[in-house]
């Protein structure tokens, strides 16, 4: 099937996708303080979450990351990194993996066309789930601390 085959070039090729996000991410003027993040760690974020892109609807898969992402929004809390910087280049990860999939030049039919755009809605659904783990553990964590200053002031 169409979407099968979109899902595997994705994981096959999901270096060169997060390569390309990660450029723009360091060389965006917008994202000072997530773009002096080591390069090797956002290339494991990214891989992170494309090179699995046949499990993303799994349900045992979905609280795996929601658990991860939670966690890695306390992190860049933790880290001092603004959350619009965080949410941002989820967004260019997100606009990369879309990109590369129209990019593949699979859809010839009608019923082809509708695979890549279902395919489309699956990302852009998976990344907005992401998205809100993150925030939510960022939030969290800006919650404790700001209870951590009022118990010891």
């Amino acid at each position: 099937m169409m979407t099968n085959r979109l899902i595997q070039a994705i994981e096959d090729h999901c270096d060169q996708i997060t390569s390309k996000a990660i450029d723009h991410i360091k060389s965006d003027p917008t994202l000072p303080d997530i773009s002096k993040l080591p390069r090797n760690d956002l290339e494991v974020w990214g891989r992170g979450i494309l090179r699995h892109a046949g499990v993303w609807l799994g349900e045992e898969e979905r609280r795996n990351l929601s658990k991860r992402y939670e966690e890695l929004g306390r992190l860049r809390y933790y880290e001092g990194i603004p959350l619009h910087e965080c949410v941002r280049a989820l967004q260019l990860l997100k606009q990369e993996t879309i990109d590369f999939i129209r990019a593949q030049g699979f859809a010839q039919s009608s019923v082809e066309i509708y695979a890549e755009e279902e395919l489309e809605h699956r990302v852009d659904c998976f990344f907005d789930f992401l998205l809100y783990h993150l925030v939510l553990g960022y939030e969290r964590a800006f919650r404790t601390a700001g209870r951590q200053q009022v118990t010891h002031a």
